[in-house]
């Protein structure tokens, strides 16, 4: 059975648009064919691609949902999902950008105008590469320089990228015959069109080489892992992407490199929760401490703090210590950490401590007097 664009991103039929772009992210980390080992990388990230484009457009989604997975395809096939027959009728846009009846209508304008889009061609940018750096709390509240290693594509050294050898002999290509473009007749609403596009066969050179380099066969292109120094500042959050200049997939010609991007993951921590640039813990105290008040130490993530407790301190009572927190990324100064008490009950007691306790009970310390709106604070502590 054919795997529809829901199941390809794993997301249910009334996921959000956010929702279908997190899936889509979380897939291209996974099989973009510059970082996946999987031998059905390439097609699995073009399926991704495809359900994305087509599930996050409100009115392709519409069309799909209405159509289903099998007739959708067919009527893209035939340049037609704008064309709602057997489905309650209607046209598709004209100018969709091929999903209508008069096809691509950017390539006709060119076509009337004189236009030629394979002369306003440039070398392309080189891809954009992606991957993902796990580093703990204290890592991201001091920041540091660490590795990162990526496989990535570069330039075979031994054509300089040219795809052959040095002195390799060329012929013209039968193709377009040395003109280094085609011309694609179509049939639209206007009448029959010419377009002229890039020779793909000799990639618009006009020339075929006789030769291919045996190191990358051809491609000018080969795989290599690299690794290379990243900085880590001081406060990064989770989640966030740090952007290497020119250090993705190397450009086509003369164009630059595309950049790489590291997507920062945080990993949990034992003792804080991150809020933000405000941290989180918990600190134990005893019935004493909570009763009489007292000065006590927490730890904070870069070392032990003092602050004081006041007399009378209720269990899940927070204190704010002010400057305790993380450091705040592209900014000055830290945020807060916040301190949640709780009061830990003895399960054991000697002699001494029970007739204590006898002694507070009866002179009415198991009375207890609750101010109004303590149990809405109790309960947002929780």
């Amino acid at each position: 059975m054919t795997e529809d664009f829901y199941e390809v991103l794993g997301v249910s039929r009334d996921a959000s648009e956010e929702e279908i772009e997190q899936a889509y992210r979380k897939a291209v980390r996974k099989y973009h064919p510059d970082v996946s080992d999987d031998p059905d990388a390439e097609e699995k990230f073009k399926k991704a691609k495809k359900a994305k484009e087509v599930l996050t457009d409100e009115q392709t989604r519409e069309q799909y949902e209405r159509l289903g997975h099998e007739r959708f395809i067919e009527a893209e096939k035939r340049g037609a999902t704008g064309d709602q027959s057997g489905a309650g009728g209607g046209r598709g846009d004209p100018f969709g950008g091929g999903a209508g009846p008069f096809g691509d209508m950017q390539d006709i304008f060119e076509e009337f105008f004189g236009g030629d889009s394979s002369s306003r061609e440039r070398p392309k940018r080189g891809r954009d590469l992606k991957t993902e750096l796990t580093i703990d709390l204290e890592t991201a509240y001091h920041g540091t320089e660490t590795e990162v290693t990526v496989t990535r594509p570069e330039a075979c050294p031994d054509c300089n990228g040219q795809g052959y050898p040095p002195g390799t002999d060329t012929r013209t290509c039968p193709d377009c015959n040395g003109r280094g473009q085609t011309t694609q007749v179509r049939q639209t609403a206007f009448g029959r069109m010419q377009q002229r596009s890039t020779c793909r066969r000799c990639g618009g050179e006009g020339t075929i080489y006789e030769e291919s380099c045996s190191t990358c066969r051809g491609d000018g292109v080969v795989r290599n892992q690299s690794t290379l120094a990243v900085e880590i500042p001081a406060g990064i959050r989770d989640g966030q992407t740090l952007r290497m200049d020119g250090e993705g997939a190397p450009g086509e010609g003369a164009a630059r490199n595309g950049d790489l991007l590291i997507e920062i993951d945080i990993e949990d921590h034992p003792e804080f929760e991150r809020d933000g640039d405000n941290l989180v813990t918990q600190k134990a105290i005893s019935f004493p401490q909570a009763v009489f008040g007292d000065t006590v130490e927490v730890d904070a993530i870069d070392g032990t703090v003092e602050f004081d407790l006041a007399e009378g301190t209720q269990s899940g009572e927070s204190f704010r210590l002010s400057g305790k927190g993380m450091p705040r990324l592209r900014g000055r100064g830290q945020g807060d950490l916040y301190v949640q008490v709780q009061v830990v009950t003895p399960d054991t007691l000697n002699e001494e401590q029970r007739e204590a306790l006898e002694q507070f009970a009866e002179a009415g310390g198991e009375e207890i007097q609750v101010e109004q709106g303590f149990f809405d604070r109790l309960r947002n502590s929780l």
